[in-house]
């Protein structure tokens, strides 16, 4: 019995281990120094800045002309659209769409990063009987939105090769 279980998690840890699954780790980001141009009061630019403290690998830096590359905000978008409406002409799906655009920039302005976008959407759906819950549904998964969102903006930072420009001399 124990050897047809050692065997079991054997082919289980070679199955996982073939198909690259690997858990998440730290994010190394290609900075040695960077700036969250993001207001203080954004979610986004918190979770961005625990992020990477926890990775440990970049440093944040409080102005622009400290860091070798400063992540600017160019859009915030965020829609609630009507899908489909029941047979009394009342709201029964909502799609809620969030869309950030974001460009990386050296102390002098220019872009190391080209201004990026990434566009999240969740669908829903809507009960008046229930709408305090589906109020807060709403909330959980615009908070769940963000929270993806950091973590894709974290892959595509650690993942995209900015593009340094040749010091003038």
């Amino acid at each position: 019995m124990r050897a047809a279980l050692a065997c079991l998690t054997l082919a289980t840890s070679l199955l996982l281990a073939a198909c690259g699954f690997q858990l998440r780790g730290a994010y190394v980001l290609p900075y040695e120094s960077l700036h969250i141009g993001l207001p203080d009061t954004s979610v986004i630019g918190a979770g961005l800045k625990r992020q990477i403290v926890a990775g440990g690998g970049t440093r944040l830096t409080e102005t622009r002309d400290e860091a070798q590359g400063t992540l600017i905000q160019t859009a915030d978008q965020r829609e609630r659209q009507i899908l489909s409406l029941n047979t009394s002409g009342r709201v029964r799906e909502v799609r809620l769409r969030y869309r950030f655009a974001y460009r990386v920039v050296d102390a002098k302005g220019r872009d190391l990063v080209p201004v990026t976008g990434i566009e999240l959407t969740r669908d829903l759906t809507y009960d008046d009987s229930a709408v305090l819950a589906k109020e807060q549904e709403e909330l959980i998964l615009w908070r769940d939105m963000e929270s993806d969102l950091v973590q894709q903006l974290l892959r595509r930072l650690a993942t995209v090769k900015p593009v340094f420009p040749k010091e003038e001399g």
